[in-house]
């Protein structure tokens, strides 16, 4: 039984976290957040020690490791400009980390955690569940195996309608979240680069504070993508469906499917990672360099080989004074 503590456990992703302590057969023995909003411990860890306050919460893990109770795992579920930070202090206390998409903001961070992963020997481990779905890896195979030269035309599109809250929390701060692309993309980003290479080229089409399309070349496929928050953009088949998640791959014309089995991928996740197989940061870096250079490109219009729905009307911030 290993112990582990979290940081952000009234976070969105934090019951899949626990969850994962949980079913591994590990121990959660101290958490932090900003809210007391986490009645979702007891159900999971109801004698953890809980705090709302990071110095009481340092504190604590501190003289718990001199009373000879090591922290082996700290879990980071916090907003993704923290989590660069937040990686730092479960490294230098003397534990391995388990960190929440994105690893970091910049690709830069990347190189300065894997010295202090050097100094303090041991590691950071990210989250990238979609490289553990039995489906994905069965198509991995299927295109590692195909024809060598084989070039396969992608489209992406992912809409996860999101309401005028998101905009008030930090995910709607692109400083803070690093925008659509980071908050909501960078799982399928990883995913297609893992399966047909690395980003050769990367145009943006359209990005404003709800959606962003463009285009990617990798060795292998040709990739127009579409992503949103925004429900007027979900498909009328979604819509009629009382749908409000819109996820779909075509490749050379055909929809993979892979609408299931997201349920136990964190569990999985914490099983590698366990084991000693976990996702290093350096397996982050081409998502995080695609997510960066998305965030940081200047749209060209509708120009070139553009996603269908990026031709969709673009529509006002909903705090206009923003």
């Amino acid at each position: 039984m290993k112990n582990f503590s979290i940081i952000g456990v009234g976070g969105y992703i934090a019951p899949r976290h626990l969850k994962a302590i949980k079913d591994t057969g590990n121990n959660l023995i101290s958490a932090y957040d900003l809210s007391d909003s986490v009645g979702i411990m007891d159900s999971y860890f109801p004698y953890t020690a809980f705090f709302t306050e990071f110095e009481l919460f340092d504190r604590h893990n501190t003289r718990l490791k001199e009373h000879g109770i090591d922290i082996d795992y700290v879990s980071i579920c916090t907003p993704n400009y923290l989590h660069d930070a937040h990686t730092r202090y479960g490294l230098r206390l003397g534990a391995d980390v388990i960190c929440e998409k994105p690893m970091v903001l910049n690709p830069w961070n990347i190189d300065a955690l894997e010295k202090i992963e050097q100094n303090t020997g041991h590691k950071a481990y990210t989250i990238l569940q979609l490289r553990l779905h039995d489906s994905i890896v069965a198509l991995k195979k299927k295109i590692d195996e195909g024809p060598k030269d084989k070039i396969y035309d992608v489209d992406l599109t992912y809409i996860t309608a999101r309401g005028n809250w998101y905009y008030t929390s930090w995910k709607g701060n692109e400083n803070k979240s690093g925008g659509v692309a980071t908050n909501i993309g960078i799982h399928f980003y990883d995913m297609l680069s893992w399966i047909f290479g690395p980003v050769t080229k990367n145009v943006v089409h359209i990005m404003t504070h709800d959606r962003v399309a463009g285009y990617l070349e990798m060795p292998k496929a040709r990739v127009r993508y579409f992503l949103s928050i925004n429900a007027d953009t979900l498909p009328n088949n979604a819509v009629q469906g009382e749908k409000r998640t819109y996820r779909t791959i075509m490749i050379d014309g055909s929809e993979f499917e892979f609408s299931v089995g997201f349920n136990e991928l964190h569990t999985k996740s914490y099983e590698k990672i366990l084991a000693g197989e976990g996702f290093r940061i350096s397996e982050a870096r081409n998502c995080i360099d695609i997510v960066y250079n998305i965030r940081n490109s200047k749209p060209i219009g509708l120009v070139g080989d553009y996603h269908p729905l990026a031709k969709l009307p673009l529509s006002r911030h909903p705090f206009g004074w923003r």
